[in-house]
């Protein structure tokens, strides 16, 4: 079941060799492929351990393993292309909340899918962890974003009680 040439024509950045590194912010990067698999509803997670940003308001680096999961339509994010657009954000100046909101509006755009959440994991800053949640559907899976946002709050308030 591989892709034809006519499948992979909108991947321009896997294997080139003379990858340019993005220097601010750009969805722009982001590429897609199609869902060879539309009749299934099934899940695709993606980690990212190495995503850095700046803090807007000190300019100091901020450090995250950002994981991405969604339910594909019939577009799917490019791993290269997705790996690009996280180096976009290293010179980026934006809280922990925005930026994993801002990820989640961005590949929503770009892929429609059924359902999509991002969870940011960023290392303590001045004492205090930040592990902002976001996530969203369509109509058929709105109680599957109503789970996965209980599900998270109780694994956070469960790992605050293990921490006392």
């Amino acid at each position: 079941m591989s892709r034809t040439e006519d499948q992979l024509q909108g991947i321009t950045l896997l294997g080139n060799n003379s990858t340019v590194y993005p220097t601010d912010y750009d969805p722009s990067i982001l590429e897609t492929f199609e869902n060879k698999n539309i009749e299934n509803d099934y899940l695709v997670t993606l980690n990212c351990p190495e995503f850095t940003t700046l803090c807007p308001k000190t300019g100091q680096p901020d450090f995250a393993r950002i994981v991405i999961s969604y339910i594909p339509r019939l577009r799917m994010v490019e791993s290269k292309s997705l790996k690009l657009y996280l180096f976009s954000f290293r010179n980026h100046g934006d809280f922990h909340e925005d930026c994993v909101n801002i990820i989640m509006k961005d590949l929503q755009k770009l892929m429609d899918p059924k359902y999509i959440e991002v969870t940011g994991i960023f290392t303590p800053r001045g004492g205090i962890s930040i592990y902002p949640f976001a996530n969203d559907g369509d109509e058929q899976h709105q109680e599957l974003v109503k789970k996965r946002r209980c599900d998270m709050m109780n694994s956070f308030l469960s790992l605050s009680k293990s921490l006392i």
